[in-house]
């Protein structure tokens, strides 16, 4: 029977079944023709799935019989169409009351399921926005990313973090509002240095009234909803008013709040003067990848941008590759009262149906041909262009020094997945190994991994044991997961992988920090897995003098050898191991900061931080805690006699 896929805000579906064929064995045509017999003549969702469960394919359907019938035709496909055809082995469909809610299924099921041979939006962590808190007498103003759960006023979405953090800045300077959270406020009996440096005006102890700083707020507002002009027309007023009764110190205070407004806008670039608020989208494709730049208007103020290059099949033309982009892009942010685009798109008006019907309020896509909607387009296209030039550059360069690297070491082609280790400790304590991924495109940092050394068989301080762990650790998961990589010829999920230029699970190369007795070390375990052919090892030992340029080399069959202190290949090398070390060194402080704050308090089952608060109120430290009296603990409010025992008991052994 069908998987129900549960959504975050579901459709109103009328009915979901699968094929309803037995289809052992059974994959391609035979098993659409037979799904086309029971489709009715209506708007829905349609899955495509292989022999394994995994879902290849999801598309919507304005009529699906129709739709679903052209795949069983067999001819006029395209190559990724061919594949995909002989591949399903199953299939599965949502009927809906509109082709809007089949839209908004699809992008939803799209971004849950990933699957191989639909465009997939890439890179989509949600934007930041300001928030002016609206739950405190004194409203805060914070950078804010996810739900919109607390009370208050937000405004974006800004591109980047960055843009945020600086925008705040600018407006702390000019609206003088606090930035401290709400237990900070309150325990405050004198002002912090933000009021010393005239970048707060000091609510939290009275330095001004309620009044003003509720007309600060109101001013903050109303710069942020695009009421620019008049806020610094106000401000200019009061500072002119100041100068005229010999107030020089409080006109100086208004010159620097408009200072600090200019600096605001002058970082925004374009500030458009009839588009108030919209989103524009261009895209550029070149070399078989595709970037889709993204500026963001709000109030009238440009709040920044981001590119985004999504994996696509490259016989998509720009319009079909934008298109199913932006309805993902959608599925889970608001939308502007305006879309503008640097390409037509097919379904436009479904478009803008579906966004309307998720926004509650008419939302206009359009792709402008003149003026000042035009020229904002251009100048996304531009930026797209330009940020793909620099991709592609970068992916070349990469590409020789891949290809030198099989070189240097007797690689038979380029490796697709290079994965660097290094082990981090203090005197054996807190040991953390860190794993670093490189591919054709860089660093991969979604892939980095750390492994907390657990074994308690290791001598502390003993490199090679810990990195016997982590291999083995890292292997057996890794075979697990995806099984043994195959010696028969490539599949075609593999062929497809390799051309969008995905990085495989396994990898082709592992780097390890260290000499012989690492390498060694790593290649037990790789023997033990039975995986040592399937992996090429090198250990990267530092020099006589541990200099950068002076590193030795070790692999299976070869002498120990340098690379010349100028070879591309000896930095890149280098490059690699260094972000190993930041990685490991990251994790490990990370980890023995945890441990020094840890609280022994913690460790008592039953405390939960409420309790541990009233603990630590009445007796001012865990080691008052410890040494206290059974009655001592009963006498905290929530700590009854049996927990007062059990905390008794966990300090003291004979208890």
């Amino acid at each position: 029977m069908s998987t129900i896929v549960k959504l975050k805000e579901p459709a109103n579906l009328a009915l979901e079944w699968d094929s309803g064929e037995t289809t052992d064995g059974v994959v391609g045509i035979e098993v659409i023709q037979s799904a086309v017999k029971r489709l009715p003549n209506a708007p829905g969702v349609y899955r495509m799935m292989n022999a394994a469960g995994d879902v290849l394919y999801v598309g919507k359907a304005r009529n699906l019989k129709k739709r679903v019938t052209n795949y069983a035709q067999g001819r006029g496909h395209t190559n990724r169409i061919g594949r995909m055809v002989r591949e399903t082995a199953s299939m599965e469909f949502v009927v809906t009351r509109t082709e809007t809610e089949a839209l908004l299924l699809e992008a939803n099921l799209i971004k849950r399921l990933r699957p191989r041979f639909n465009v997939l939006l890439r890179d989509d962590k949600s934007f930041p926005y300001i928030l002016l808190t609206g739950d405190h007498p004194a409203p805060g103003i914070f950078k804010h990313r996810g739900a919109r759960s607390k009370k208050g006023d937000y405004f974006g979405p800004f591109a980047s973090a960055g843009a945020v953090g600086r925008t705040i800045n600018s407006l702390q300077r000019a609206f003088l509002l606090r930035t401290c959270t709400d237990s900070v406020f309150e325990s405050r009996t004198r002002p912090c240095l933000l009021f010393q440096i005239k970048r707060c005006s000091g609510p939290c102890t009275g330095e001004i009234s309620e009044e003003g700083y509720a007309e600060l707020v109101s001013e903050a507002k109303a710069f942020l909803s695009g009421r620019s002009s008049k806020v610094k027309a106000e401000i200019a007023q009061s500072m002119q008013e100041a100068s005229e009764a010999l107030d020089f110190e409080r006109a100086a205070i208004y010159r620097d709040r408009l200072s600090a407004l200019s600096h605001v806008q002058s970082h925004q670039g374009i500030n458009p003067q009839g588009v108030e608020e919209a989103d524009v989208f261009a895209i550029h494709q070149e070399g078989g990848q595709n970037c889709i730049q993204v500026f963001f208007f709000r109030t009238g103020q440009n709040w920044g941008n981001r590119a985004y290059f999504p994996k696509a099949d490259p016989s998509l033309e720009a319009g079909e590759v934008l298109g199913a982009f932006l309805a993902q892009f959608y599925d889970d942010k608001p939308c502007p009262r305006m879309v503008l685009l640097s390409h037509e798109i097919e379904e436009q008006e479904l478009l803008a149906d579906a966004l309307s019907t998720r926004a509650g309020r008419k939302v206009q896509v359009s792709c402008p041909q003149r003026g000042e909607k035009k020229d904002l387009t251009d100048h996304a296209l531009q930026n797209a262009r330009e940020a793909l030039g620099r991709r592609l550059a970068e992916t070349s360069s990469q590409a020789k020094l891949m290809e030198g690297f099989a070189e240097t070491f007797g690689l038979e082609s380029a490796p697709r997945r290079i994965e660097v280790y290094d082990n981090s400790h203090i005197m054996g304590t807190n040991a953390v190994g860190g794993m670093i991924v490189a591919g054709a495109e860089g660093f991969a940092k979604n892939q980095y991994r750390k492994f907390n050394i657990r074994s308690t068989d290791i001598t502390p301080g003993d490199d090679y044991g810990m990195m016997r762990e982590v291999m083995q650790r890292r292997f057996s998961r890794l075979i697990k997961e995806n099984g043994l990589p195959g010696s028969a010829a490539p599949s075609d999920a593999e062929i497809d992988q390799e051309e969008a230029g995905e990085m495989p699970a396994w990898p082709d190369v592992l780097l390890i920090d260290g000499g012989q007795g690492q390498l060694a070390a790593v290649t037990q375990v790789l023997e033990e897995l039975g995986i040592a052919g399937l992996v090429t090892a090198i250990g990267v030992a530092k020099g006589v003098d541990r200099d950068a340029g002076r590193e030795r080399f070790f692999i299976a069959g070869r002498n120990p050898f340098s690379l010349p202190v100028r070879d591309p290949v000896l930095y890149f090398i280098q490059r690699l191991r260094d972000e190993a070390h930041r990685f490991a060194i990251g994790s490990h402080r990370a980890r023995r900061k945890k441990e020094m704050v840890k609280n022994p308090l913690d460790e008592i089952s039953g405390i939960g931080p409420g309790r541990k608060r009233a603990l630590l109120h009445h007796f001012g430290t865990a080691k008052a805690v410890s040494r206290a009296a059974v009655e001592d603990l009963m006498t905290v409010d929530g700590i009854s006699e049996a927990i007062a025992r059990q905390i008794y008991n966990h300090f003291h052994e004979n208890g």
